[in-house]
């Protein structure tokens, strides 16, 4: 089956290079150096692969990518925006939600129509940007059909003569509306009820499987029905312009631009994939787990899924696979899977200097988060940088006694810190608080050394 490539609208001089991608991706994640060369090396050859001829293209499979690391060190993060920057489809999906076929829980294929769902919601609003100056357009002639009803001429009277004070007025109130006096005003409108769910089949997805769409062979089961409901202009005026949108947008095309998308530059982020490795029993949960495995080796080989846009290869879906492996190995998965991620990138775990670099460098951080959020009710929040250090300093401690959780262990130790300024804080407006180490100190430091404690609060 030939694959044609679109065209290179944006050529490999305008691209981002690997070292610029390494440089956006600092901005959010600190660290894990290896782990960003290896995403944006990877990213970088699907631009590559566009410029070449079609029938080479093809042969030019996406090297999958392995990232073995602790909870909390920026793998999820790293996927994320990864896929922002490529302004690619991107799914995050947990290896552990699938079963094998036969049992209960959710099918392997399901990845792949949620990800051409989030395609298709990508391009839909796309195209309903490029056409929402035509149809804010049409939906105010709309809402001023509403507001002013074209009337019917009486016997003998000459139409014309009755057009123009009818557009006058109409020129009026369309003055009226774009300076927002006719806001309070209401009108009457059509709107089509989205029909309840007349059933649920187990798992979600057995309709798409078996290529039936229900809603082509019962269309009037599906439509719902149209009532007339009162709302506010400003409210009726946005439900004009996505109806006029609708209108102006070929859905067909979004669907097969969106399967294009997914084909050429799809990303499939699947966590925890240490949960379903493990080749030894055979029998119990370990049937279940390589089961899983064998039914996700042919999408991340290269299959094609039947979803309600079309049908889907997946040849070419980047596939970036995480998991702890505290308890598992990378060799505990069935050699065919191992095979399909030959790049494998180990993550650092995190210590007091990255909780520093965490709280203060990266765009938005912690720091500026809540710094941010308290500023909304007229305080002014500062932070030493003793007590900066001091926060990485327990963060760390507790991360070595109990369970070692990332820089997740920063969240909810600022959550206690500031537990009773959040409370008070609207009784705070128009002060000043400087967190100090002492005041780290008196809120954390006990709760730090009871380490029965701080397994329940920390």
């Amino acid at each position: 089956m030939p694959n044609f490539l679109p065209s290179a609208d944006h050529p490999l001089a305008s691209a981002l290079t690997p070292r610029q991608i390494v440089a956006e991706l600092d901005k959010y994640v600190v660290g894990q150096h290896q782990a960003k060369r290896a995403v944006a090396i990877a990213l970088r050859n699907r631009l590559r692969r566009r410029c070449l001829p079609p029938d080479l293209a093809e042969d030019v499979t996406p090297k999958n990518i392995l990232m073995i690391g602790p909870t909390g060190v920026g793998k999820t993060e790293i996927a994320r925006r990864l896929a922002r920057l490529a302004q690619a489809p991107f799914l995050k999906v947990e290896a552990s939600r699938f079963t094998e076929v036969g049992y209960v829980g959710r099918d392997v294929e399901s990845m792949i129509r949620d990800l051409v769902e989030i395609a298709a919601v990508m391009v839909r609003d796309e195209r309903f940007a490029e056409v929402g100056l035509q149809a804010d357009a049409r939906a105010e002639e709309r809402l001023l059909d509403l507001l002013l009803p074209p009337g019917t001429p009486a016997p003998g009277e000459d139409l014309a003569a009755q057009r123009e004070p009818l557009s006058q007025t109409r020129e009026r109130l369309r003055a009226q509306l774009r300076e927002g006096r006719l806001d309070e005003r209401t009108v009457e409108l059509d709107v089509r009820e989205q029909p309840a769910p007349m059933f649920q089949m187990v798992g979600g997805s057995s309709l798409e499987e078996l290529g039936l769409n229900l809603r082509d062979m019962l269309p009037g089961m599906f439509q719902g029905r149209s009532r007339s409901h009162a709302m506010k202009v400003p409210d009726a005026r946005v439900h004009l312009v996505e109806e006029e949108q609708q209108k102006l947008v070929d859905m067909e095309s979004v669907s097969r631009t969106a399967v294009e998308r997914v084909e050429q530059s799809g990303i499939i982020f699947l966590d925890e994939i240490d949960k379903i490795a493990g080749r030894e029993g055979g029998q119990g949960p370990d049937v279940s787990r390589e089961g899983v495995q064998r039914d996700i080796l042919p999408i991340v080989e290269g299959t094609t899924v039947n979803t309600k846009h079309g049908m889907v290869r997946t040849d070419h879906i980047l596939f970036i696979a995480a998991g702890a492996f505290h308890v598992s190995k990378p060799a505990d998965l069935i050699p065919e899977l191992q095979g399909r991620f030959p790049i494998r990138v180990e993550l650092d775990p995190l210590g007091r200097d990255e909780f520093v670099r965490i709280l203060r460098e990266p765009r938005h951080a912690l720091i500026t988060q809540y710094a941010a959020l308290l500023g909304t009710e007229g305080l002014d929040l500062q932070f030493t940088d003793d007590a900066i250090a001091r926060i990485a300093e327990l963060a760390a401690q507790v991360n070595e006694r109990t369970e070692n959780i990332g820089a997740r262990r920063l969240h909810t130790m600022m959550e206690k810190l500031l537990d009773a300024i959040s409370f008070e804080g609207p009784d705070l407006a128009g002060k000043s608080i400087t967190i100090d180490a002492v005041y780290v100190d008196r809120a954390l430091a006990e709760i730090v050394k009871n380490e029965d404690l701080s397994r329940y609060i920390l």
